[in-house]
């Protein structure tokens, strides 16, 4: 039976269609053989617990990083992981699914993804008036008082270009992933604002604290309100922060959330509440009819930025295909550690989510996945 790809189908609160493959255009041999890859190839850590898989990440050792890193100590919650687990959707329905994945895990760099939605809901609302406004006329706590950091806006944090200098909850800006050999670690040079591209972890947490401020509410209690309780997400899933993030705003003391895991906290959910985002985010911000993000925010969100192709507002984009060679290059993904990874492809209005395989496998999966289609 052909399933009708024209309703915008959206899965209820507490029932998700399942639907044979063959009903969408998919071959089960060839799913299943997507699945076998993923679960015959997962390699991404010998480790389980959640303090380990943070420490192989501090003692990592490539071009990009040295040495290990400084100031590695974990300062927000953490938990243990499950097995590997992954589904597909495809016109919105679930195709496949393979684990637990109702299983609730930590999920790292994801949270990036919904931290910049976030940001588009408030420019939705006027409470950010533009990306290009400088970060320091809507945040006064200092962070912006310098000549250099006062240059920052809020795309060069949406696309991590800021090179903005300082420490936050006790992270120097150079600790994550140093550029310089040890000892010389804090003498790395500043460019520009908006001139590099630099993944760093203490100016997404930035991000996350200037977002505060202009919601002037936690971010957790943002994303409920109008995300995740308008695609009907399960009540288990948590965004934290670390011990020591609290501020006090308009007299309340308040949690600031973490944009990854990379010292504990961040976004933990079981695979099916990410689908539901995924699948929000291939929508364009449309979940059965209601549009709880404007268009204009994703053709802005999903555009490279200037200073790296394949990165849009934290989300990874597959310009020129040098992110995933197997994919269409309208696909695009939100990643973390562990390759935790929220897979959208509009052409074949796919999303797909994989959990604790090699990140460089992934793209093996992509080609099995798109392979199946007939």
């Amino acid at each position: 039976m052909a399933i009708d790809t024209s309703t915008g189908y959206v899965p209820g609160a507490n029932e998700w269609k399942s639907v044979n493959p063959e009903d969408v255009g998919m071959s089960a041999g060839g799913i299943q053989e997507a699945i076998r890859f993923h679960t015959g190839e997962i390699g991404t850590s010998q480790f389980r617990d959640g303090r380990e898989i943070l420490g192989e990440l501090a003692g990592r050792t490539d071009a990009e990083m040295p040495s290990d890193e400084p100031y590695a100590g974990v300062i927000g919650p953490i938990k243990r992981r499950g097995p590997e687990n992954g589904a597909i959707l495809r016109h919105g329905h679930l195709v496949a699914e393979w684990g637990n994945t109702w299983q609730i895990d930590m999920t790292y760099s994801v949270a990036k993804s919904y931290l910049a939605t976030m940001a588009g809901l408030a420019l939705d609302r006027g409470l950010i008036r533009d990306v290009n406004d400088r970060v320091g006329d809507y945040v006064v706590d200092g962070s912006f008082a310098s000549d250099h950091n006062s240059q920052i806006t809020w795309k060069h944090l949406l696309h991590q270009s800021s090179e903005w200098e300082g420490s936050l909850w006790g992270k120097p800006d150079w600790c994550d992933r140093p550029e310089m050999p040890p000892g010389y670690w804090h003498e790395r040079e500043l460019q520009k604002p908006g001139s590099r591209y630099k993944y760093n972890d203490v100016r997404v947490n930035l991000l996350a604290l200037c977002l505060t401020h202009v919601w002037r509410r936690p971010l957790a209690q943002v994303c409920k309100e109008f995300i995740m309780d308008p695609i009907q997400a399960s009540p288990t899933w948590r965004w934290n922060g670390y011990f020591n993030s609290w501020i006090e705003l308009d007299g309340l003391h308040m949690q600031v959330v973490s944009g990854g895991s990379h010292w504990g906290g961040g976004f933990w959910s079981h695979t099916r509440d990410h689908l539901r985002f995924g699948l929000l985010t291939l929508r364009r911000g449309n979940w059965g009819g209601q549009q709880l993000i404007s268009d204009e925010w994703y053709q802005q969100a999903l555009a490279p930025s200037e200073t790296f192709k394949s990165y849009g507002y934290m989300w990874w984009l597959n310009t020129d295909k040098d992110q995933m060679p197997s994919a269409p290059e309208s696909a695009f993904a939100a990643r973390g550690m562990g390759a935790n990874i929220i897979y959208i492809d509009p052409e074949n209005d796919l999303v797909a989510m994989t959990r604790w395989i090699d990140s460089e496998q992934f793209d093996g999966f992509v080609k099995r996945l798109l392979a199946s289609i007939k």
